[in-house]
């Protein structure tokens, strides 16, 4: 499965997965909103071999197939909650 990445300019490390470029069709307004001006971040092919530093590869492309995108949120510190 091919999917394409973009970042937003209002919510740093916050990276939007969709099917295609360019293609913000099934991704809900509010949710473009608050990513503010997105950016071109790279293509890339989802196999089952494949990893990713932040995000299990099967969810983003169970959620690509059932909703139209995947959104990766930064990572939480737990530190500051100890």
């Amino acid at each position: 499965m091919k999917c394409v990445i973009y970042k937003g300019d209002r919510k740093q490390d916050t990276y939007l997965y969709i099917e295609r470029e360019g293609d913000f069709s099934r991704v809900p307004e509010a949710l473009l909103k608050m990513l503010g001006v997105l950016e071109w971040v790279m293509a890339l092919e989802l196999t089952p071999e494949r990893t990713l530093v932040q995000a299990d590869p099967e969810q983003v492309r169970r959620q690509l197939t059932e909703q139209g995108y995947y959104l990766q949120m930064p990572p939480q510190d737990d530190s500051i909650l100890q």
